[in-house]
C-alpha cells in the first residue's frame, strides 16, 4: 500500500485538529470543496464527548496561537489566492486539467498547512469561500448527451447546495443538454465535527474500583487486547444518561450493516468488534459527511478514498457506498495495525488523526501505547478511541448496561443486478413495486437520480425483484431507460382503459410494448412526458385518489402492530417499508398512524385500508 506520510498534515498540538486536514494523503479534488460547502456551519450531535482524565491539561502549556499565526495566515491564503486565479485563467484558456490542478493547489495550500483551519476564523472563512468559488468554476458541467426526448436535469448551484431539496425540472430538446452536477443527497451530519466540543459532568466523570473491575471482565469477550482505562467507564456513563438515546439509535442502525461489515472485517483479518468504529464514525449513515468532506459510513476524504479505490465522479461517490467503503476502511486499519505491530487502539487513533500524528505522538511519550500517547495526541483523537471502545462494551452486552428492548433493524436484504447506461432510478422503482427513495437508500453512492452515464452499473435492488427487473428491461429501448416508465395493469385490462387512465394513446402503447401478450402481463412500458397515474380498478376508478397516484397503498396501524407486522400481513419485506415510512421495523406503532405501502400490496385485515 502506498505511503500516508509524504504529505500528510502534520499537526499535533492542536487541541482541535480536524480530521480532514488530518487524513488527507494525495491531492484534495472536487469532492473536498462540495463537502465543505454541504457540510459547513455548525453541526449537532448529541453523542460527542469531551474526554477527561489522566491529569493533562487541554491547553498543554501552548500559547496563543491563533495571534501567533495571523502572519503566515495571511501567506497561505495570498498563495491559495494566486493558484485559484491561475485556475480560472486555465479555465478561460480551455485548459481543464491544468485548472483543475491549480484549484486543487489552492485547496492544498491550505489544508497541507499544518493550521488548524477552524481555530483562525479568517482562515476558515477564506477556506469556505474558495470551495465555493471553486464549486462554481467546475459544476456544472455542460457536455452534449446524444439526441433524446424529456429527461430530468438537476438543477443545483451553490446557493441550493444546503437545502435537502432537490429541484428537478423535466426540459424537451432537440439535441438536449444534460446538467452533470450533483443530485442533493439530503446529507447528514458527521458526529466527528463536534467530537471534542461536548464536557462530561462530574456524575459522568464518577468511576469507581468495581467499575474497572467489571470492564476488565468484559474486556474478555472481545476479540482484539487492550488496557482498560477509567476513560471507557466515563463514556459508558455518558450513554447510559444523556447520551442513551444516541446510543438506541445506533444499536437499531447498525442492524442494517453490521452482517455486511463484520464479514468483511472478518475476511480481511480485522477484529469483528472494531466494526463499532462505524457507531462513531458516521452514526451508521451511509451519507454522513463532515465539514472537511469526510463521507460515507467509514468517513473518507476524497483523496483516501481514491487511495483505497473508492470512485468519485459526477455521477457516483462510492464513498458513500456499503460494500467497497467498508472494504476500503478493513483495508485501511489493517494496514494501519501492521505499522503499529498489531496495536489496534493505535490503528484507530491513526485512523482518526493520521499516522504522522500518532508517529510523532509515540516519539514525544518515548513509548508506542495509546494511553502513554495520549497527552500529545489531538482532544478529537483523545475522545475518538475511548468512546469507541464504550460504544463496544455495550453494544457487547447491552442489556447488562441498561439498555432493554432495543432491536436492531433486519440486515440490508437485495440483490444486485448489472444495468446499462443512464437508467433512471424512477423506471426501476416502478418494474420493482418500490419507490425511488427505497432505491436511492439501497444505492446511497449515486449522486443523480439515474445509473451512470456511459457505463454498465451494478444496480442493487430489494432481494427477489432481480429477474423481475432483468426481464422487463429488455422491453425498454437503451435509448430510453431514463425517460421510460412502467405501469401496472390487471390481466386482461383493455389498452384503451390503460390509455384513458394514463393520457397515453393507444398507438403509442402498441408500439413501446410490441410483442407482449396483453392478456398475460402486469406490466406496460409507458413514456414519462404528461403521464397521468390512476390504477385501474374494476367498476369504478377514482383517478383522484392521491395515495394511488403516488403509486403508493396507505393502511392504518392497529394497536400493537409494527412495520414488520403489517409487512407480513401484506407479504412484503419489512425492510422495504421500513425505509418507505423512515420507522424501524420492530418500532410499536400509534394506533390509527398510517403506512405506506406499494400499490402492488393487497389489503389485508390485520391494518385498515384508508
Amino acid at each position: 500500500m502506498p505511503q500516508r506520510d509524504s504529505v500528510e498534515v502534520a499537526v499535533v498540538d492542536s487541541p482541535s485538529n480536524n480530521r480532514g486536514e488530518q487524513r488527507l494523503m494525495t491531492r484534495t479534488r472536487l469532492g473536498l470543496a462540495l463537502g465543505a460547502l454541504f457540510a459547513a456551519g455548525t453541526l449537532f450531535y448529541p453523542a460527542i464527548i469531551q474526554a477527561q482524565g489522566l491529569g493533562v491539561s487541554s491547553a498543554r502549556d501552548i500559547p496563543d496561537e491563533v495571534q501567533k499565526a495571523q502572519p503566515r495566515v495571511d501567506q497561505v491564503i495570498e498563495r491559495a489566492e494566486a493558484y485559484f486565479k491561475q485556475g480560472k485563467l486555465n479555465l478561460e484558456d480551455n485548459k481543464r486539467d491544468a485548472a483543475r490542478s491549480d484549484f486543487d493547489k489552492a485547496v492544498d495550500e491550505i489544508l497541507m498547512s499544518g493550521m488548524d483551519v477552524r481555530a483562525n476564523q479568517k482562515l476558515q472563512k477564506f477556506y469556505l469561500e474558495l470551495v465555493e468559488r471553486i464549486y462554481r468554476e467546475e459544476v456544472p458541467v455542460l457536455q452534449q448527451q446524444p439526441q433524446q426526448t424529456a429527461a430530468p436535469v438537476i438543477a443545483q448551484d451553490a446557493a441550493t447546495a444546503k437545502s435537502d431539496k432537490v429541484e428537478q425540472v423535466a426540459k424537451l430538446q432537440q439535441p438536449r443538454q444534460v446538467q452533470i452536477g450533483f443530485r442533493q443527497q439530503g446529507f447528514d451530519p458527521s458526529p466527528l465535527d463536534p467530537l471534542s466540543k461536548l464536557i462530561l459532568t462530574d456524575s459522568e466523570k464518577k468511576v469507581s474500583e468495581s467499575d474497572i473491575a467489571q470492564l476488565e471482565q468484559a474486556k474478555n469477550a472481545l476479540d482484539f487486547n487492550f488496557t482498560i482505562n477509567p476513560l471507557i467507564q466515563q463514556y459508558i456513563n455518558y450513554y447510559q444518561g444523556r447520551g442513551r438515546s444516541t446510543m438506541e439509535a445506533g444499536l437499531r442502525r447498525s442492524g442494517r450493516f453490521m452482517k455486511i461489515a463484520r464479514d468483511t472485517f472478518r475476511r480481511e483479518g480485522v477484529p469483528e468488534d472494531i466494526t463499532w468504529l462505524g457507531q462513531v464514525e458516521s452514526a451508521w449513515s451511509p451519507k454522513a459527511r463532515s465539514w472537511a468532506a469526510a463521507s460515507g459510513l467509514w468517513q473518507f476524504v476524497p483523496s483516501s478514498g481514491a487511495q483505497y479505490g473508492l470512485k468519485q465522479t459526477a455521477w457516483v461517490d462510492e464513498r458513500n457506498g456499503i460494500e467497497k467503503p467498508t472494504a476500503a476502511s478493513a483495508h485501511y486499519l489493517k494496514d494501519l495495525a501492521r505499522r503499529y505491530n498489531g496495536d489496534w487502539l493505535l490503528a484507530m487513533a491513526a485512523y482518526n488523526t493520521g499516522a504522522l500524528n500518532v508517529d510523532r505522538a509515540i516519539s514525544r511519550a518515548g513509548e508506542a501505547n495509546y494511553w502513554k500517547i495520549y497527552p500529545y495526541i489531538a482532544q478529537e483523537t483523545r475522545n475518538y478511541v475511548p468512546n469507541i471502545l464504550a460504544v463496544i462494551m455495550i453494544a457487547k452486552n447491552p442489556e447488562k448496561y441498561g439498555f432493554h428492548g432495543v432491536r436492531p433493524e433486519a440486515p440490508m436484504s437485495f440483490e444486485t443486478i448489472p444495468v446499462q447506461s443512464a437508467t433512471s432510478l424512477r423506471l426501476i422503482a416502478d418494474i420493482t413495486d418500490t419507490s425511488v427513495d427505497y432505491i436511492q437508500s439501497l444505492n446511497p453512492e449515486l449522486r443523480r437520480d439515474t445509473t451512470p452515464r456511459g457505463e454498465s452499473y451494478n444496480i442493487r435492488v430489494p432481494a427477489g425483484k432481480g429477474k423481475q427487473l432483468s426481464a422487463l428491461l429488455k422491453r425498454v429501448s437503451p435509448d430510453h431507460r431514463d425517460t421510460a416508465r412502467v405501469i401496472s395493469v390487471a390481466p386482461g385490462e383493455e389498452l384503451q382503459s390503460v390509455a384513458n387512465r394514463t393520457g397515453v394513446n393507444v398507438a403509442t402503447l402498441q408500439a413501446m410494448n410490441s410483442g407482449v401478450d396483453l392478456k398475460s402481463t402486469t406490466k406496460l412500458v409507458v413514456p414519462n412526458t404528461n403521464l397521468r397515474l390512476t390504477n385501474w380498478r374494476r367498476g369504478t376508478t377514482n383517478p383522484s385518489d392521491s395515495s394511488n397516484a403516488a403509486g403508493l397503498n396507505k393502511v392504518r396501524a392497529r394497536k400493537g402492530d409494527t412495520i414488520a407486522k403489517i409487512a407480513a400481513a401484506h407479504k412484503m419485506s419489512a425492510d422495504e417499508v421500513a425505509r418507505l415510512n423512515g420507522i424501524a421495523p420492530n418500532v410499536e406503532l400509534q394506533a390509527g398512524q398510517e403506512i405506506k405501502l406499494p400499490a402492488t400490496a393487497p389489503a389485508a385485515s390485520g391494518s385498515r385500508r384508508r
